[in-house]
């Protein structure tokens, strides 16, 4: 029996696609992204691609299962730290710039807004979220981390959500995603075939730290920094 949310949804998903159309590579994907900072060694987190099939968008959202194992500590370092004084700096107490416009220049205009400096007891609690996650980040914590993925119909495409141990460091490298979340969906494989007994866990994220320390400051790439 037809789900009439989903086929509103794939019915929005043509039309937008017709209406919309992707700049596509020559291998027929969608590259939102540059790898100019990539070296040969350099370690990836996540990313993103596209590509048509049977007519409709498939956008990808890779992430590599350290960037998760990475999400974790930040988010165990900001629970040991707990809450802080709450000092909204950004938002309160802070200058509004502005411009003079017009031909006789006696009007002014807001264009810009300068947050104060936080308070002291801000400053040290953000000093101490950063050594916690320092110390984390150093020891590794206990977490293991697999592969998965999942889908979901938007209105403008289906969306591809994959945790897999993939290094994406040049266009060729973002194709085998795009090959693999392809297949996925056309159930031709399954993640425990690509990647048997795979898990990243403590171990893993410790080599991964290793092998950064070794690098030079050009090929270290963390969009999560």
């Amino acid at each position: 029996m037809k789900n009439p949310h989903y086929e509103y949804l794939g019915r929005r998903m043509r039309e937008y696609h017709r209406t919309h159309q992707w700049r596509l590579s020559e291998g027929g994907l969608y590259i939102p992204h540059a790898y100019w900072d990539m070296g040969p060694e350099s370690l990836s987190y996540w990313d993103d691609v596209g590509f048509i099939l049977n007519g409709r968008r498939i956008i990808v959202w890779w992430k590599h299962p350290r960037h998760i194992y990475g999400e974790a500590i930040s988010s165990m370092a900001w629970e040991e730290a707990g809450d802080g004084p709450q000092d909204r700096w950004l938002f309160e107490g802070g200058t509004q710039n502005y411009k003079k416009v017009g031909k006789s220049g006696q009007r002014k205009k807001r264009s810009s807004y300068t947050s104060r400096e936080p308070s002291e007891a801000q400053s040290q609690h953000y000093a101490k979220l950063s050594q916690i996650e320092e110390r984390l980040m150093r020891d590794g914590i206990d977490q293991e981390v697999r592969t998965s993925w999942k889908w979901e119909r938007l209105s403008w495409a289906m969306g591809v959500s994959l945790v897999a141990p993939m290094e994406v460091r040049c266009e060729k490298d973002l194709a085998e995603v795009a090959r693999l979340a392809r297949t996925l969906i056309l159930q031709q494989t399954t993640l425990a075939r690509e990647f048997p007994g795979f898990v990243y866990d403590r171990a893993s994220w410790l080599r991964d730290q290793a092998l950064l320390a070794a690098q030079p400051p050009r090929e270290t790439h963390n969009p999560t920094a």
